[in-house]
Order: C-alpha cells, then structure tokens, then sequence
C-alpha cells in the first residue's frame, strides 16, 4: 500500500444522525473502545446520544461536535484492523471540526484531550452569538470575487462573509442574520443558481467567532501536543502543516476564518494525491471533491459493509 498516493479526510458539523456508528461498535471492539474512552474523557455517556439520540440532544453543537469526531475515529480503527496495521496516507485533512478528528489519528492529540476540547469548543461556539442573530447561506453558482463583494455590500456595519469555500459551485457565507439575508438576496439578484440558509445554531467561520479562538487558544494548553506523523492540510490556509505549533495556530485562526477546503483538495491533489478516503459519517466531503478535484476517485467509508472495498480502494492507491 503506498504511503504517498491518497489523502483521509474526515467530515465536520452536519453529517451527524442517530444511530452512525453503531454497526461498527457492534462488531469492532477497537471501534467499541473509542467510544468508552470518549464517554469516560467526557464523564457521561455520549455513545447513548449517539446510538439512541434524542436527535435534539446529539444536534446541540457541544454534543456534536465530539460525536462526529468520536464516530469517525472509530470507523477508521476498523480499516486498520482489518488491515494490520496503522494506515500512513500523504497528508490528513478535515473540514472544520473534521481538523480535529485528523489529529487524533494522527497522534497529535489523544482521543481524550479531543472530545474535550472540542465539546469545549461546541459550547463556545454555541454561546458566542446569541440565537437567532447570527445565520449562514450556502451559495452556488457564483465565484469568489462576486460572493465577496456581495457581502461587502450587504454588510451595511455588520458582519457577513464567506465562510466555507467547499467547491468551485459552492461557497457558504456567515455573519449577522440580517446582513446573510440581505447577501442571499443580492447574490440571487447577480445570477447565483440557489441559496439556502442553512439550519446552523451559531454563525461559524466568522469574525464574531474570534472570541471563541481566543478561549480555544487557552484551552490548547491544557492538551498534550505531539508533533504530526504525517502532514495536515489546513483549512486556515490550504497549506500542509507538519509541527504542533503550526497546527494549534491553524486551529486558532480556523476558528474564524473561512474554511478553504477546495483549496486544501486541490493542494493535496497538486502534490501528488492520487485518490480520498472520507471516514465518518456520511458523504458529504466525497461529493465537494469530485467537483473540485475532477476525475480524482473518492471513497466514503461510513458503514461496516464499506470495510471491503475501502480495502480495496486502498491497496489500488499503491
């Protein structure tokens, strides 16, 4: 298996339903012990959220967020036992929250120091804006320089931006909820295919996250740091971080600064990546990849039943 022809990715907020998971901590106990550590890092029981819900319950973001990072892990120690032995891609690479699941298979973080930070990290965010006020779009349709001018435009002294560059069709702005309303609206009126506003609790990827960064910051040094076995694409800046250092400033400016993830493909892409590997819950990075990084091949391992062709898919980035 070659160590220099694919990428793992690992999906952020959103992907999240009762019950992901479940069929891997029935018939893996390496996939079964990642969720005990996480319940005892967290000191309560966030597998029963997961498997059983209530959905409200696991779609509150300081659930979630652990949730999502915890499921993950635990498919992918799956495909390493199936295959023997620790899986060493080219570079690791998450969106957003994803970031912080690449760490931990990565060796930067401990699982336990994961959950815990970004269950911190889930509350702050939730508590930065309150509900209501804040509000993010997905737009498709228009480029860059447009959708940047149209929330400039839109502003008018508030905050709207964009947020997450996810394909070339696909870019997501955050601030206000009065100035992302007034943004869709005028991207609507510049020729933008669709716009939806985005059922999200809090305006992420936005400079009234920067608070949030700061406390993040804080909480960093609470952590174990490790430096990096392989290198992490960042969303910060669509560059390959390969020191501790240089991811917990990623990190930090990630907080509230635009995830540049078709960057962050098309750089893995352009430094020889050959085909991605998406472990976790749903899809959703395997489908912005092949609109970014056309003819590349994706891989969505999300269930028990995908372990046989993940390993095939594997083998073939030899």
């Amino acid at each position: 298996m070659s160590d220099f022809h694919y990428a793992i990715v690992f999906p952020g907020q959103g992907v999240q339903e009762v019950g992901m998971g479940r069929d891997f901590n029935d018939v893996y106990a390496v996939s079964r012990g990642v969720f005990d550590e996480a319940d005892e890092a967290l000191g309560f029981k966030l597998s029963k959220i997961i498997f059983k819900g209530p959905e409200d319950e696991l779609t509150k973001t300081a659930l979630t967020q652990p949730a999502i990072l915890v499921t993950s892990v635990a498919v992918l120690r799956a495909v390493e036992h199936e295959i023997g032995h620790e899986l060493r891609p080219k570079f690791y690479a998450g969106h957003s929250l994803g970031e912080y699941t690449a760490l931990v298979v990565d060796g930067v973080l401990s699982l336990g120091d994961a959950v815990r930070l970004v269950h911190k990290r889930g509350a702050l965010m939730q508590d930065a804006v309150p509900l209501g006020e804040g509000a993010m779009a997905a737009v498709m349709g228009l480029d860059m320089a447009t959708i940047s001018e149209v929330c400039a435009m839109a502003a008018e002294e508030e905050v709207c931006g964009p947020a997450n560059l996810n394909s070339p069709n696909q870019i997501v702005i955050s601030g206000n909820a009065g100035a992302v309303i007034r943004a869709g609206k005028m991207a609507k009126a510049r020729g933008a295919s669709k716009v939806i506003l985005l059922k999200v609790s809090a305006p992420f990827h936005c400079v009234l996250m920067h608070p949030v960064a700061d406390k993040l910051m804080e909480a960093f040094a609470s952590c174990e740091w490790r430096e990096p076995k392989v290198p992490i694409m960042a969303n910060a800046d669509a560059s390959a971080k390969e020191s501790a250092e240089a991811i917990k400033t990623a990190l930090y400016e990630q907080t509230y600064r635009p995830v540049l993830w078709a960057d962050g493909v098309l750089s893995m892409a352009g430094a020889g990546v050959k085909c991605f590997a998406e472990f976790g819950p749903g899809n959703v990075l395997s489908g912005l990849i092949k609109r970014t990084a056309k003819g590349v091949p994706t891989l969505a391992v999300n269930k028990v039943a995908d372990i046989a062709q993940a390993i095939d898919f594997l083998n073939g980035a030899a």
